[in-house]
């Protein structure tokens, strides 16, 4: 697979699964699903979810574009080099 192609993919994933993040906390329901999932982890949650940034959200969003970009480009150069050996 092409690099850029595997970036835009992990990173437009992870950036999207950071909107969805970022609805649940516009919409007041960001703390009950923390807290549910790190329960299903046998985990007390010592984190509190602070209010909706809009500023914030969209730099979460954007930073995990780029974080995911990189991991996607990086992850199909290893394969292709591994491919070809």
């Amino acid at each position: 697979m092409k690099e850029s192609k595997a970036a835009l993919i992990v990173g437009t994933f992870a950036a999207v699964m950071h909107v969805f993040w970022s609805v649940l906390v516009f919409l007041g329901l960001a703390q009950p699903y923390i807290n549910f999932i790190l329960g299903l982890h046998f985990l007390n949650n010592p984190y509190k979810v602070l209010p909706f940034n809009l500023s914030t959200a969209l730099m979460l969003v954007a930073v995990t574009f780029v974080i995911g970009y990189l991991v996607g480009w990086v992850f199909a150069k290893i394969w292709n080099k591994l491919r070809k050996g």
